[in-house]
């Protein structure tokens, strides 16, 4: 797993560096100050993921996301912030934060927390989760929305974390028809990827 970090608090950032070192599995591509600063020596084609505060001085975490996800819509962001305010954790999702995470959590959380993004997961503080969560539920009172048993267990075992291939081999069937499954699940949540179908979907009790 190839992880970049933006942070602007040197002591933040070296914490964050003396944890993640060595941690198998785990190498550090590059560290940053500033989103200014990434987007100029960050090689976005060479990272999987980008551990990040989004309060900056100067260009925004939340700009910085929207830039590169146009390029680069594989590096998967995670939100690492003290900031909790209901706009932004939303306008950070918007941007296409994959995961957000509350600074003061544990260091075994934030580091199952990465290797679960890694894996396709979307791991959330639980308190960011269920802030989500009453969003996509009030945003969907009076509207219905059935998916088939098949499309259900289908997005549970994108729940558990596993690929579509492995989907298909679980439950022996093409891995075309599971990418069907998983564009009639896309269709009927009114979403455009699976982290927003997970959260969707857990709001309207679907999973």
């Amino acid at each position: 797993m190839r992880i970049g970090i933006l942070e602007y608090d040197p002591i933040i950032r070296e914490r964050l560096i003396s944890l993640l070192t060595g941690e198998p599995g785990f190498q550090i591509i590059g560290t940053f100050s500033s989103a200014e600063e990434a987007l100029v020596r960050c090689d976005f084609s060479n990272i999987d993921i980008l551990l990040l505060e989004i309060e900056l001085p100067g260009i925004s975490g939340i700009e910085l996301i929207s830039e590169v996800k146009i390029k680069f819509p594989e590096v998967e962001f995670m939100v690492y912030s003290s900031c909790d305010d209901n706009q932004i954790v939303f306008d950070a999702i918007k941007a296409g934060a994959s995961s957000y995470l509350v600074k003061g959590c544990r260091s075994t959380e934030l580091i199952k927390a990465l290797t679960e993004l890694y894996d396709g997961g979307a791991p959330m503080t639980s308190r960011i989760e269920r802030m989500v969560v009453l969003e996509f539920q009030k945003k969907g009172k009076g509207t219905t929305c059935v998916l088939s048993k098949r499309e259900r267990e289908v997005l549970k075992e994108i729940e558990c974390g596993l690929s579509y291939k492995e989907i298909a081999s679980k439950m022996q069937i093409s891995q075309h028809t599971i990418n069907s499954h998983i564009k009639n699940i896309y269709g009927k949540l009114s979403v455009q990827n699976k982290r927003d179908a997970l959260i969707k979907a857990r709001g309207l009790s679907i999973i």
